[in-house]
């Protein structure tokens, strides 16, 4: 066990160079990686199941006591970042398969690499964990929406399939993890530390797989689709953090906000991507994953320099177990 959790604090502390590295192989060796792409909803929801182990009643507090942070993260996490991808893919001009893509990066839920960034930027944990696990439950019924709405122009979008996926591979499972840990406290609490491990080698799957069936797509038209998942990506950041700035939030809320918003869960994404569109769809999440993880580090990086007040170490448990 000892082994095990000391491979998983290496996998969360260089997650995004691991990811990278999974992209780069999957552009190596692509027939073998898209061999993959049938695995990844399953690969998903063993994700998501890690993620119920991890919380607890307690992570939902903010809800409560501080209803007006948690909401303007969902607000803008539902609202602007899947009209963001729209317009983006649009005035880039992506062909419609890839339009369907950055909708769905921006219609997802928060990423799970989030608390992990938000705890690294000295930021409000407490609020990131909150926002990313009410963003996930909602995912199931907001997210086949918005793409019904935004890219139902553009391909034929089963709103009903969608949210079925979803129930399957997020909620079903995270609602699981919730109920074991509940039910086997002690149990879960010893195998949290290599919970990491898991969700880091499910993500490198996910992006080596969906990397390899688009090798050929990315290689053409993979400039300006890096370009449109870079900028969706920094808007979402900036978007998070002036929020939070105008409702004159602490300094660590607002880290915590701008994570939160532009950091999503893009394993989701090309799960549903691929199972319900084409492996193309998938493209921009995985290039997303690579993407939100090395911008998320370099602002954990520059924000840890800085302090945020009282409430940023201290608003919140260390979330290294199990969420990367």
């Amino acid at each position: 066990m000892r082994i095990l959790a000391t491979a998983a604090a290496f996998a969360g502390r260089w997650f995004g160079l691991l990811i990278l590295a999974s992209a780069l192989l999957g552009l190596l060796v692509p027939d073998q990686a898209a061999q993959l792409t049938p695995w990844i909803s399953a690969l998903l929801g063993v994700i998501m199941f890690g993620m119920g182990l991890t919380l607890r009643p307690a992570d939902f507090a903010p809800v409560l006591t501080r209803p007006q942070a948690v909401l303007i993260g969902l607000l803008a996490q539902f609202t602007i970042m899947p009209v963001a991808g729209w317009a983006l893919a649009q005035t880039l001009q992506l062909p419609p398969l890839l339009v369907v893509g950055m909708v769905l990066v921006g219609a997802a839920p928060g990423g799970t690499a989030s608390n992990v960034i938000v705890y690294l930027a000295r930021g409000d944990v407490a609020l990131s964990v909150a926002m990313t696990s009410v963003s996930t439950l909602l995912a199931p019924f907001a997210t086949p929406l918005l793409v019904l709405w935004l890219a139902g122009s553009t391909l034929p979008v089963d709103a009903g399939d969608l949210l079925v996926s979803i129930l399957q591979v997020v909620l079903v499972p995270v609602v699981l993890g919730i109920v074991v840990r509940a039910l086997l406290s002690r149990a879960v609490e010893k195998v949290l530390p290599v919970l990491p491990l898991v969700s880091v080698a499910g993500i490198m799957v996910v992006v080596f797989a969906v990397v390899g069936a688009n090798a050929d797509a990315l290689l053409s038209t993979g400039a300006l689709v890096v370009l449109a998942v870079v900028l969706h990506n920094v808007f979402g950041l900036a978007l998070g953090y002036t929020a939070g700035a105008v409702l004159r939030l602490p300094e660590s809320s607002r880290r915590a906000a701008s994570i939160e918003v532009g950091m999503q869960n893009s394993g989701l994404s090309a799960a549903l991507a691929t199972a319900h569109f084409a492996p193309l769809a998938a493209l921009p999440a995985a290039l997303f994953s690579v993407w939100h993880n090395v911008s998320g580090a370099l602002l954990a990086s520059f924000w840890s320099r800085r302090a945020a007040g009282t409430e940023a170490h201290g608003a919140g448990r260390n979330p290294g177990t199990g969420r990367t």
